[in-house]
């Protein structure tokens, strides 16, 4: 078993033990006469697009300071965030707003359980 499948397990078997013991949706699988077949150069292009690296990241909050008290901040400073307390993280791809989630702790490892993804109409409606 490759270390990234043992990884999703233990996320997997810790998600359900956090979740009350909740089981995954069982699904159909899809017939391939069922989808839209695709041509070999969509494929292409397709796979081209999937290898593309990008940054996700979880934002607490936001502030803002003038750089007279930036410079003063020092070990054990603290800084007031526009959120409250155990309100939803913001999870954020190359920079866009694509979902909310909360904090997990899994093997000593931080993570995110996303609670609300925000749909293509909504970040489209974001950049205008």
């Amino acid at each position: 078993m490759s270390d990234d499948q043992q990884m999703a397990d233990e996320w997997a078997a810790a998600l359900e033990e956090a979740e009350g013991g909740a089981k995954p949706a069982e699904l159909e699988e899809f017939d391939s006469d069922d989808s839209p077949s695709i041509s070999a150069e969509e494929k292409r292009r397709l796979d081209a697009i999937m290898d593309i690296p990008v940054t996700i990241s979880m934002e607490v909050g936001r502030s803002q300071i003038s750089i007279r008290n930036l410079l003063q901040l020092n070990q054990g400073s603290v800084v007031e965030l526009d959120r409250v307390a155990g309100e939803p993280l913001d999870v954020l791809v190359n920079g866009t707003l694509i979902a909310h989630g909360e904090v997990v702790v899994v093997n000593d490892k931080f993570g995110i359980r996303l609670t609300d993804v925000i749909s293509q109409t909504e970040r489209i409606k974001k950049l205008k």
